[in-house]
């Protein structure tokens, strides 16, 4: 059989920046005496899809005139799309040390991760960043009370993982692995869906509408630093085992875990993660209403509309708008407002906020909504919770 060629990755060109085990010790060794930058989750996810290629073409933290163009344009300085600075902040004791050894460690909970060689270091407006990237600087929005909490002195270069990341959930591809992947199995076209959230059965239904059209489906969830009122990854993922083993096709489905973490930046989030998934081989990329977004921050659209502001040829993968699905009392079957001709009052609707609302009660959602075996995995997560 043919060896089917893959999508490009972002760029042209799939950035892989980590160092061999042994080689990667002896140089944490060596540069023991450089200043160290602690990490907190957040960053060291950055860091994880700056040195496997999720982030192509990125080679490291943004500099002060790549920020600027990508908070004004949406674009890097060449004119490539990208929709949001990806910074690495810095206390003041630390980047005045740094001033003298442009090598830094970056460590999470003291230990080395990975190396970065400092090429800029700036002074960010965390407000203006705020109201660009997420539309807002209102602090009840996670992303902007995360960004006006940290420092406005912004470290830029390329990093090294010293390390190679360790995930509870398995597996969890890097972009390389992924397109090996989709090479061994000769799919042509490989849709990924994100998600968050547990899955419901309006989240399956989109699924497998599309799964008709493709040759594999990717389930690709979430699985960096996420809001602490989320479901866990850990949780998230016997979900997912559960559905994929019972309910879908082994041979033409996937679960990997996406290692980025979430930003809650509505459509230009929506934006970076069609991207991403470009740079793991995926040709299709599904995009429900309010991709990203959290609370009423963003329009229902916005997440699927700010793709028409570039070329298909600029965005490189196929996006995939997701209607709303519910399950139809008339039809006795799962639809959307586009397929089903009967009005709210036959619709029985679902979504993250019900599921959670409910399960924490100890209540029951209609079988029609949630499959058996996922609201027995919720019940009892909120109830070790309780």
């Amino acid at each position: 059989m043919r060896t089917p060629s893959l999508i490009e990755p972002h760029g042209g060109l799939l950035v892989e920046q980590e160092l061999p085990l042994a080689i990667a010790k002896e140089l944490v060794q060596t540069l023991s005496h450089v200043p160290q930058v602690p990490l907190d989750r957040f960053h060291y996810d950055d860091v994880i899809c700056l040195a496997t290629g999720v982030f192509s073409p990125l080679r490291g933290f943004q500099d002060r005139h790549q920020v600027r163009s990508v908070l004004e344009t949406m674009r890097l300085p060449d004119g490539q799309v990208w929709p949001i600075p990806i910074t690495l902040p810095a206390v003041s004791d630390v980047s005045a040390r740094i001033q003298k050894s442009r090598l830094v460690r970056l460590t999470l909970e003291s230990h080395t991760v990975a190396i970065m060689h400092v090429d800029d270091i700036f002074w960010q407006d965390p407000e203006e960043e705020a109201r660009l990237v997420y539309g807002t600087t209102d602090p009840a929005h996670p992303g902007v009370r995360r960004m006006l909490s940290e420092s406005p002195i912004r470290l830029a270069g390329p990093v090294t993982l010293t390390e190679e990341p360790i995930f509870e959930e398995n597996p969890v591809l890097t972009p390389r692995e992924m397109r090996a992947l989709i090479r061994e199995r000769g799919w042509t076209t490989v849709a990924a869906f994100q998600t968050r959230n547990p899955l419901h059965r309006a989240h399956e239904y989109i699924q497998k509408v599309v799964l008709e059209t493709v040759d594999g489906l990717v389930v690709h969830p979430l699985i960096g630093t996420t809001k602490s009122d989320d479901v866990p990854a850990r949780v998230r993922w016997q979900v997912y085992q559960t559905l994929l083993g019972e309910y879908y096709p082994k041979s033409r489905t996937y679960l990997s875990g996406f290692p980025a973490a979430m930003r809650y930046g509505g459509p230009r989030e929506a934006l970076l993660h069609a991207l991403a998934r470009k740079n793991y081989g995926f040709t299709h990329f599904i995009v429900g209403r309010d991709h990203a977004g959290v609370g009423a921050f963003y329009h229902p659209l916005a997440s699927q509309q700010i793709f028409h502001r570039f070329s298909p040829e600029e965005i490189g993968i196929t996006i995939v708008p997701a209607e709303p699905a519910f399950f139809c009392r008339k039809c006795q079957q799962m639809a959307t407002a586009r397929t089903c001709p009967h009005d709210a009052s036959q619709h029985e609707k679902l979504s993250g906020t019900r599921v959670r609302t409910t399960l924490k009660q100890g209540n029951f959602l209609p079988p029609e909504t949630i499959r058996p075996e996922v609201e027995a995995i919720l019940h009892a997560y909120y109830r070790d919770l309780s």
